[in-house]
């Protein structure tokens, strides 16, 4: 395909209508591609099926099922927009059957593109020809490094069945991978995961039952990690309520900015007074802010009338108002979403989005990050990252401390 011709087909993932029903798709399970230049595969898995008489995708991972409604055919060409993330497939069905094209990412400043081809009717990952050299199934002590000198900490949970097939995640201070699947075979690891935000692959080599080595994972088009692991039982991470901090002296926020619907909102509007009021940190480029937006949502609906409020503020690739608004509305129609989202106006990539937005707080270091304040205004809680559902336990844990949180400081005078 010509470069021209590969973003004439971007634009037309990111602004086509859903309207057409494609025809000829195999319903049924599929497995799909995604090929680096460097030979890694990044691999996952997809159901084609029919939802209210249209062509819907689910992306498999693990426990989770992400709908994508966004098809369109014509001809033998096909295009599949994710519902997030700026990102979509162009596709040509081939004469078997299958599907061939590009994987498109838009990055604002550049774009991404990855071969991609999709086979019929394969359900497993990646192959196991020989029966698992360990069961890493626990908890592992992570360190993944970059390559420049910087190295971030992660814990590893792992599940794995007898056959070899594995589930997981890791989580970090800013917070999880993820939901992750892929298999044991003889002593190589492989784990994928892709929500059309995330998409990587984490390989290794088990020296025994609690050591990984020769460690990799492989994100987007070329990035890449190295990592360790040895099992570790007990092994924490630091606490993400010190991990975001006021600046000494501060107490309170203090906000003005546009929502996705054009209004102004501040921190100071009366319908905040008195209220427990929630300030979600998070950008659309961003899957634990979709993970967290669920969950959000869902709290919202359930305890606005006990007196919660909700804000997002919205970090896009862009500082640009109609762009950012424009890639923040999928979010919010999605997880149906009643609280306002505010563009900030900052791109997540400016050095000085704490001080242009929120100069009270030292920095912002992760997206997602809740700020809890109290009925009186004042900041009681920053809490950095977000354990998702792919997480577990953590997930059902993090959920019953800060509901249980909520619930002491709606108990307080105002």
């Amino acid at each position: 395909m010509h470069k021209i011709y590969r973003y004439t087909l971007l634009l037309f993932i990111l602004a086509a209508p859903v309207s057409s029903q494609a025809q000829g798709i195999k319903p049924g399970i599929w497995q799909g591609v995604l090929q680096r230049p460097d030979g890694q595969k990044i691999i996952f898995n997809f159901e084609s099926a029919t939802l209210k008489g249209k062509p819907v995708w689910y992306v498999i991972n693990a426990g989770e099922r992400l709908l994508v409604d966004a098809i369109r055919q014509r001809g033998d060409s096909l295009w599949i927009r994710m519902p997030f993330f700026a990102s979509g497939f162009a596709l040509q069905v081939q004469k078997n059957g299958n599907l061939k094209g590009l994987y498109i990412k838009n990055y604002g400043v550049r774009k991404e593109e990855i071969p991609f081809y999709a086979a019929h009717n394969v359900t497993e990952r990646y192959p196991r020809t020989q029966p698992p050299a360990a069961d890493i199934s626990g908890r592992w002590a992570a360190t993944f490094n970059s390559g420049n000198g910087k190295t971030q900490q992660a814990i590893g949970e792992f599940v794995q069945e007898a056959g070899g097939r594995v589930t997981g995640t890791f989580l970090t201070p800013s917070g999880d991978y993820r939901y992750l699947e892929g298999s044991v075979s003889g002593d190589s690891l492989h784990l994928s995961g892709f929500d059309g935000g995330h998409a990587f692959v984490f390989t290794a080599l088990l020296n025994d039952k609690d050591s990984i080595s020769k460690a990799a994972v492989y994100s987007g088009l070329k990035a890449t990690q190295s990592w360790t692991a040895r099992r570790n039982d007990t092994v924490q991470l630091p606490d993400e309520n010190t991990y975001t901090k006021l600046r000494e002296g501060e107490s309170r926020l203090n906000f003005r900015f546009r929502s996705t619907s054009g209004e102004w909102v501040s921190i100071d509007d009366p319908r905040y007074k008195n209220k427990v009021v929630i300030v979600q940190i998070l950008g659309s480029w961003c899957p634990n802010c979709m993970d967290e937006t669920a969950y959000l949502s869902d709290f919202y609906a359930r305890n606005k009338a006990r007196g919660v409020e909700i804000i997002g503020l919205a970090y896009e690739r862009t500082g640009d108002f109609e762009a950012s608004r424009k890639a923040l509305i999928p979010f919010q129609k999605r997880y149906n979403v009643k609280y306002p989202f505010l563009v900030t106006g900052v791109a997540v990539s400016d050095e000085q989005r704490t001080e242009k937005t929120l100069p009270q707080l030292e920095s912002i270091k992760a997206f997602p990050t809740s700020i809890v304040i109290d009925k009186k205004g004042n900041v009681r809680k920053v809490h950095s990252g977000f354990n998702g559902p792919g997480t577990g336990k953590h997930y059902e844990e993090f959920k019953k401390e800060f509901e249980s949180f909520i619930d002491g400081l709606l108990n307080e005078p105002s």
